[in-house]
Parts: C-alpha cells; sequence; structure tokens
C-alpha cells in the first residue's frame, strides 16, 4: 500500500486537514476492509477499479468516483474490485459544511456523489479535471481553486462550535463537554443544535471519536505497556470502559486488533494521521 498525505494551502488550513493518496496494485482478490470513525468528512475521487461499500452482510453499493463521505458513527466494510487508485480532501469536523445548502446530518454514514451537492455542470467539471490531471501535484491544484472559489459565498462558523473542536482536538477529547461550557446548562442544547446543523454529529459523540482515535494511535504505536495505563491515560472511568467505547468504534477488541486483517487500512490510516 502507497499512501501519502499533503498539506493544504495556508487560505484553506483553517478547514482541510490534509489531501492524501492512495494506492494499491491489482491483485488476485482483495480482503474486506473496516473503516471506522474519525471524526472527518471526506471529498474522494476514484481513479482506479470500483470498490464496493458493504451496507448490510453481502449486500453493496458501488461508491459513486465522486463523492463526500459524511461523518461516520459506525464502522463499515469496503472492498476494491481491482487495482486502488484514490485522491481525497480530508476536511475538519466542521470544514465541509463551508460548501453546503443542505442539512450536514443528511450526510452521515453514506457517500453522496458531488453532482447531488453542486450544480451538475461544476460538478462533472471538478470530476473531470481531477482525471484528466497528471499528477497529485495539479489535483491538488485542481481542488484548491474549486475550494476558494466555493469558499467566496462561504458561511460563518459558530465561534462556540469552532472553540469547542478546537478544545476536544488539543485535549484529545479528554475534557467533558460540560467542563468545556462550564456546567452551563443553557448552552448545552445551544451547542448541540448547533453541531448537529455545522458537524454532523452531537459534541459528545465527536468527542468519543476524538478519545478513541489519540487511545488507539497509542495502541498502534504501542506507546503504553498494557491497556489500563492506555484506559487511565486516555481518561477512561477503566478498562472495561475503554474495552467497551474501542469495539463501539472499531468492531474488534484491543486484544484481537493487531490480528484482524480487515484493519489494515484504518491502522495505516490512523498511524499517519
Amino acid at each position: 500500500m502507497d499512501y501519502q498525505t499533503f498539506s493544504p494551502h495556508p487560505e484553506l488550513s483553517s478547514i482541510v486537514n490534509c489531501y492524501w493518496t492512495l494506492k494499491i496494485p491489482k491483485v488476485g482478490s482483495h480482503q474486506r476492509q473496516r473503516i471506522i470513525p474519525d471524526g472527518c468528512m471526506e471529498m474522494a475521487f476514484i481513479l482506479g477499479d470500483e470498490i464496493k461499500r458493504y451496507t448490510t452482510g453481502n449486500d453493496y453499493i458501488l461508491q459513486p468516483r465522486a463523492c463526500v463521505i459524511g461523518q461516520i458513527t459506525e464502522p463499515f466494510y469496503i472492498e476494491p474490485t481491482g487495482s486502488v487508485d484514490t485522491f481525497a480532501v480530508r476536511f475538519y469536523p466542521y470544514g465541509f459544511v463551508n460548501f453546503l445548502t443542505i442539512p450536514i446530518d443528511s450526510l452521515a454514514n453514506k457517500e453522496t456523489p458531488l453532482s447531488t451537492l453542486f450544480e451538475r455542470d461544476v460538478a462533472l467539471d471538478l470530476e473531470e479535471n481531477i482525471i484528466q490531471a497528471k499528477n497529485t501535484e495539479m489535483r491538488i491544484k485542481v481542488i484548491e481553486n474549486f475550494l476558494l472559489k466555493m469558499l467566496e459565498e462561504r458561511t460563518t462558523i459558530d465561534r462556540i462550535v469552532k472553540t469547542t473542536i478546537y478544545i476536544l482536538m488539543e485535549t484529545r477529547g479528554k475534557v467533558s463537554i460540560a467542563k468545556i461550557l462550564n456546567n452551563d446548562k443553557t448552552k448545552r442544547k445551544q451547542l448541540e443544535r448547533q453541531f448537529l446543523k455545522q458537524v454532523g454529529m452531537t459534541p459528545k459523540k465527536l468527542g468519543k471519536i476524538i478519545r478513541m482515535q489519540a487511545a488507539l494511535k497509542m495502541v498502534l504505536h504501542q506507546d503504553s505497556k498494557n491497556l489500563t495505563q492506555i484506559a487511565y491515560e486516555s481518561e477512561y472511568f477503566d478498562q472495561s470502559h475503554f474495552i467497551k467505547d474501542f469495539i463501539e468504534f472499531t468492531g474488534s477488541s484491543p486484544k484481537h486488533f493487531f490480528n484482524d486483517d480487515s484493519l489494515l487500512l484504518s491502522s495505516l490510516f490512523y498511524k499517519k494521521s
């Protein structure tokens, strides 16, 4: 697997986390890969062979070649049908709302074609220009020209939403929403409404995903010697609480994580994120 990430233009760095590419040569058969939540939304362009996304059991859909993947709240499986060649934009949790005219929570847990989100001609031109670009550098120029142009009529991100996400990311999800709001219950409902509108999930859910991200990185990099230590360093109540959340977000226990071949791709993403 060849996975690479690239930094965005300074004018986009507050909403775009990175651009990434993934290339995997064609093999006899690919194993299903489990994709786990990371709190971010992505705009993806499939340049290689088609990719299956399993819905239930053995039922699947083919992912659109140019689409936006909304907030993921539960793991799902994908499976390449041949060679993989993908170019994508990873937005911060509040980043993609700048480009939307529909409720952001309507995009959750699914892929939405770009032609559904933007004017059809605009979406087709973007997809064609990405496909025809000679290399990643040219693709980044194409997508950045598109995003900067769209931002001319951008939505203003609510200050309290941005501040809350900043605190959650800086503390790796260890601080509670109540503490961020200084236990002011009157602000809680307002914050939850703004989060659903601008991020697509509640602040509590995003905090849980960010905390699990940090814990998962420790597991992957083996920064701590045992699960109990990771649980306490991540501010979980105890090891059982940590394992319960781990299974909820990854579909696998920490004990079986390294032997689960369906998580090779997610492990690669998390190690470099």
